[in-house]
């Protein structure tokens, strides 16, 4: 499917076309949100455009792990509902260095380890052909990991009812799309036992045996926290279906960037902060090192999920970052099972400060104006060696606002 953007008119005429135009001063953007083409909340995609209309959020990013398998039908469903689509990816990598050092980047369980996005994709997407051959095979190394630790399900689920048995093929057409991970495990496990046990009491008593006769916190009915429960207890460290990934599912940090560049996106790092007890990682503890550690490696975008961190914590990092010349986006994941909102907002549901809309409004409209040039086949935000036009960063806001205005304007008058 073409790029709605590649029909979209020359600078000039966008211009003209707006002049006069009274446009709002920001309007709501979710720069990063997963789809059920890797892991999400939400069932299907419908389910998505439907809050985003119903929450007015105007700006949806899809950023899943590893695929782009999404795009050709979020592309399709923004335009059917009027939402301004953003084509994001991201993935998991290993810093080798920090891992020997025990420096936690931003998973707080694993040193090393490094969650990286890529904003602003061209789309259709392309990677090239030896970054395709990378892809498959982190993909393929992912997948393996989740075969055996199935394996590792049957046995331990054989102990205690041999008439249940998992199968990759059930689990991927029954809950995933192309990639299984972790989570669908756990759906998996929770919906198997609630078909097989139909009585609540027998149902849980099943799931406490597969944790060894640890007892269940949370109740039979509460899907989303017995999911997390049965991943937590059985497929993550220390679980008796846990299997470690193998070092070849990770690629370095200059090669996911290669990726991002190559498919026409802006390397962005995805930041962690403050947990609920106000910890920070060691590579995120000190925001003027993260900054020279981050520009150091040719990053100057970095996204948040605010729902995460504490209200004043987020203000002062966001502050810190924005008079430094980053562009910063935010989001709000949908990747537990968790069916929160799809309006941003910071931990325990405090709505963002009038500065912190307006941020996520001005790193929505950079990427805006860098997939339009992009699609007209000129230079976006980053230039073909990784660095960033940053003296255009103005200009380039200003435009992609026009850029997303127009599509509204268009869309309100088809």
């Amino acid at each position: 499917m073409k790029n709605f953007l590649a029909s979209f008119p020359s600078y000039g005429e966008l211009n003209k076309a707006m002049n006069g135009m009274t446009v709002p001063e920001y309007r709501e953007a979710n720069a990063h949100i997963h789809t059920p083409y890797s892991f999400s909340a939400f069932p299907d995609l419908d389910t998505i455009f439907r809050m985003a209309k119903n929450e007015k959020v105007d700006v949806l990013g899809i950023n899943d792990f590893n695929v782009a398998d999404g795009y050709e039908q979020f592309h399709r469903g923004c335009l059917k509902n009027g939402i301004f689509p953003l084509f994001n990816i991201e993935f998991i990598g290993l810093m080798k260095d920090e891992q020997k050092k025990g420096i936690r980047i931003n998973d707080p369980n694993n040193p090393g380890r490094i969650y990286f996005c890529g904003k602003g994709l061209d789309y259709p997407f392309h990677a090239g052909f030896i970054n395709r051959i990378r892809l498959r095979k982190i993909r393929k190394e992912s997948q393996n990991q989740i075969r055996s630790m199935i394996a590792k399900l049957n046995s331990l689920i054989e102990k205690h009812d041999p008439q249940i048995k998992l199968s990759y093929e059930s689990v991927r057409q029954e809950h995933a799309r192309n990639l299984v991970r972790e989570r669908h495990l756990a759906k998996a496990v929770r919906m198997v036992a609630e078909r097989h046990y139909p009585d609540p009491e027998k149902r849980i008593s099943f799931i406490e045996s597969l944790y060894g006769g640890k007892k269940s916190k949370a109740g039979p009915d509460d899907h989303s926290s017995l999911e997390n429960e049965i991943r937590s207890n059985l497929l993550k460290s220390g679980g008796a279906a846990f299997v470690e990934e193998d070092e070849k599912s990770f690629l370095p940090l200059d090669k996911i960037m290669k990726i991002i560049i190559d498919a026409g996106g802006i390397p962005c790092y995805p930041v962690l902060l403050d947990d609920s007890a106000g910890n920070f990682t060691e590579f995120e503890s000190d925001p003027e090192k993260l900054h020279d550690s981050l520009r150091e490696k040719g990053i100057e975008c970095i996204e948040l999920i605010p729902m995460r961190n504490d209200a004043k914590h987020l203000n002062r990092f966001v502050e810190y970052f924005q008079e430094r010349g980053f562009i910063i986006t935010f989001g709000t994941e949908h990747n537990t099972p968790d069916l929160a909102p799809l309006t941003v907002s910071t931990r325990g549901a405090v709505p963002l400060s009038e500065n912190l809309k307006k941020t996520a409004w001005e790193g929505a409209c950079l990427l805006a104006a860098h997939q339009y040039l992009r699609a007209d086949g000129r230079q976006g935000y980053v230039l073909p060696d990784g660095t960033s036009n940053r003296e255009q960063r103005n200009n380039m806001a200003a435009l992609g606002q026009m850029v997303i205005e127009y599509y509204f304007n268009k869309f309100n008058h088809d």
